[in-house]
């Protein structure tokens, strides 16, 4: 009787880790499901933005050009979730967004034109959309490779090959301050 007890512990407390590591390991693709939601919404948006400037912009063609490879280097990134390279591609879409932002100061039209204002509003809330779910995510990872490490769940997590998530990580680097004065020297 006292065996049966013990080995009805045993699945037990087998069957809840393996329940709750599921819902770990869903919690970390959802909250990638929801960055790769907004960053697809941004990769988007830039193409009108884009072409609301070009219209003011004619000789800032290089400010333009810069936007739009970083878009095309984020949205690669973003469809392969390669964490290394997303995490560079984005520095560099949010360096270009800044200084597109910077260079349209001195457009009082494009200022005004309120489909641009409109777009650069939607833009910037994105990217703080984008900002909270990456605090999001890396929680979710964290808690995840802390539970498939912490004894006695590393047990269940081995028996059924729980795996280790990247964090979305950001170099010092990518984490300075953009010189937008320097940019447009170049």
């Amino acid at each position: 009787m006292i065996t049966w007890v013990i080995v009805a512990v045993v699945v037990l407390y087998f069957v809840i880790t393996y329940n709750s590591l599921v819902s770990i390991k869903h919690n970390v693709e959802k909250a990638w499901a929801n960055i790769d939601v907004l960053l697809k919404q941004r990769n988007d948006e830039l193409p009108k933005l884009i072409d609301t400037c070009k219209a003011y912009m004619t000789h800032e063609a290089l400010t333009l050009e810069k936007v739009i490879q970083a878009r095309m280097g984020a949205d690669a990134a973003r469809q392969t979730q390669d964490m290394a390279s997303l995490s560079k591609a984005e520095a560099g879409l949010q360096a270009s967004l800044g200084s597109l932002f910077a260079v349209a100061e001195s457009y009082p039209d494009l200022k005004a034109n309120q489909n641009f204002i409109n777009l650069q509003s939607r833009i910037t809330g994105l990217e703080n959309q984008i900002a909270d779910r990456r605090e999001f995510y890396n929680d979710s990872v964290n808690n995840n490779n802390v539970r498939i490490k912490q004894f006695p769940d590393l047990i269940v997590a081995g028996l059924f090959n729980f795996e280790h998530a990247e964090m979305l990580k950001f170099t010092d680097e990518e984490l300075q301050d953009v010189d937008v004065n320097a940019r447009f020297k170049v």
